[in-house]
């Protein structure tokens, strides 16, 4: 597969999406990076990207819910070029009826070599790195086949 160069810029784009049962965790770890995470444009699923603009006043483009296309929507924009860091707190313990979604997500983000954090401790690590505000150069597929 041949690839080019793509640059994330220094103002990133951050998918934000979370479990049910990880939501909270998300929240509490939004309100601790705030003044971080309001330096990017913010997008989330659904229920995700409600609860974090209602709690902590940050401003978060919505998509669908998760299990109504979320997940594919948040995937396509990846795909595009239009998301440079994806922090997605699932819960590895539940079982999703939306797997499939999960998992073409996940896939996606790593052919589209993005940033992607699964846990908090992850997500600290992308945000403490100096390449969140810096501009960096991503291999990516060709659109060429």
């Amino acid at each position: 597969m041949t690839k080019h160069e793509l640059v994330s810029p220094k103002h990133k784009v951050i998918a934000l999406v979370a479990h049910d049962n990880m939501k909270d965790e998300l929240l509490e770890w939004v309100e601790h990076h705030r003044d971080q995470l309001a330096l990017h444009t913010l997008v989330g699923t659904g229920t995700t990207g409600k609860l974090v603009s209602d709690q902590t006043g940050l401003s978060v483009e919505r998509l669908r819910s998760g299990p109504l296309g979320g997940d594919q929507q948040i995937g396509a924009r990846i795909a595009e070029g239009d998301v440079d860091v994806l922090l997605f707190f699932w819960d590895p313990l539940e079982p999703q009826p939306h797997d499939p979604d999960i998992k073409a997500l996940l896939r996606i983000a790593v052919v589209w070599n993005i940033p992607v954090a699964c846990n908090r401790a992850t997500a600290d690590f992308i945000m403490s790195s100096p390449l969140i505000t810096d501009e960096y150069v991503r291999h990516v597929p060709s659109h060429e086949r």
